[in-house]
């Protein structure tokens, strides 16, 4: 009995590992070979686990790319929230505040999220669970962006400019997806940032 724990445990930590391994390694061929080109056999050649491995864990393209982007939004959203104490404070908050939901929606989680919308379109199978992580991901998201601008959102206004600055994010990633636009987009977040910063003071 004393024996069966630590193996159980060691076990349990051997399967987290290969499903780590193997959302890693998902995200990077959505980012890097898009929908198409993300097999389950490349997956797990790249994660380096046996292809019985994968199935195990994982029994379709589907449900691993749909869990892979999951965690890594759990991830992404962790992350922020770790560096919001970096955050200045004053009149620069806004901008930065903004600067860090730009990376959000120009980094892989937003590549390998515009790959499965696109996919998704088309297969109604793959659509039909695509839909719900993408509102769960999108409240979650809204809650997050709330938080980080320190806003009341029960003040009338608030809630639709906080959703207009993910509806923007959102834009952005998008435009930056063929060539770098990142000029145009510290333009236009330095912009937002003002008139963001004006529209939440007259909600106060």
């Amino acid at each position: 009995m004393s024996t069966s724990v630590p193996a159980r445990s060691r076990q349990e930590e051997r399967s987290q590992h290969t499903r780590q391994r193997l959302m890693a390694a998902t995200i990077e061929c959505l980012v890097e070979l898009g929908w198409s080109g993300t097999t389950t056999t490349v997956v797990a050649e790249r994660a380096g686990v046996s292809r019985g491995a994968q199935l195990h864990h994982y029994r379709t393209r589907a449900e691993l790319v749909l869990a892979a982007v999951a965690h890594l939004a759990e991830e992404r959203r962790e992350e922020v929230r770790r560096e919001v104490a970096a955050l200045p404070r004053g009149e620069n908050h806004t901008a930065a505040v903004l600067d860090m939901l730009a990376r959000l929606y120009t980094g892989p989680l937003f590549q390998a999220a515009l790959e499965l919308w696109v996919a998704a379109r088309t297969d109604p199978e793959l659509r039909a669970a695509v839909v719900p992580l993408e509102a769960k991901v999108g409240r979650e998201s809204h809650r997050l962006t709330v938080e980080l601008l320190g806003v009341d959102e029960g003040r009338p206004g608030v809630r639709e400019a906080v959703q207009a600055t993910l509806d923007l994010m959102r834009g952005l990633g998008l435009a930056n997806t063929l060539t770098d636009d990142s000029a145009r987009r510290n333009r236009l977040l330095r912009e937002w940032a003002r008139t963001l910063d004006r529209t939440l003071r007259e909600t106060r």
